[in-house]
């Protein structure tokens, strides 16, 4: 199967933390939904999830990675604590399958040389929700630092299933 992540720079931060144009996240869910119709994710921020939300498909699940520690900003009182993940497809769990939350609690990553680097327990996260297997194959739209490919290598090689024709 082939799945893809995006995370893009969010709804008005371009300018502010780049120096670039918006992402247009309309053409981005077409893109999503077309290429990619196994599965994707789409992280945002939660200022944008009323925004983006009414362009993604019904079957959607508005997932969310939790953040105990995270940076405060002065005047912004409640803080921004999690972020919304928008989930589409994923390989269907079986029965016997643990049960995945729709959240995760993992603390913000710090310099990393992009705003918003998401940390392994994210990742790991992602890939459980998804459902990847080893032949599976995760397109990161906006890798930033890269560390999505480097963790699916290692989340792969722990999930690797030993071949018992091997003594």
């Amino acid at each position: 199967m082939r799945f893809a992540y995006a995370d893009p720079l969010y709804i008005g931060q371009a300018k502010k933390h780049y120096h670039c144009k918006e992402v247009n996240h309309t053409e981005l869910l077409l893109e999503l939904h077309r290429e990619y119709p196994d599965g994707w994710a789409l992280s945002c921020s939660s200022p944008s999830l009323k925004i983006i939300l009414p362009w993604c498909p019904s079957s959607c699940r508005v997932m969310a990675w939790v953040k105990p520690f995270c940076s405060f900003k002065p005047n912004v009182n409640p803080a921004y604590a999690w972020e919304p993940v928008i989930v589409y497809g994923g390989r269907k769990k079986e029965r016997a399958q643990p049960t995945i939350r729709d959240f995760v609690s993992a603390n913000i990553t710090l310099k990393k040389g992009v705003h918003g680097a998401k940390p392994k327990q994210f990742w790991f996260w992602l890939f459980d929700v998804l459902g990847i297997q080893q032949s599976d194959e995760l397109v990161d739209l906006f890798p930033g630092t890269g560390n999505g490919s480097i963790y699916l290598e290692e989340y792969k090689k722990q999930t690797e299933v030993p071949n018992s024709s091997q003594g």
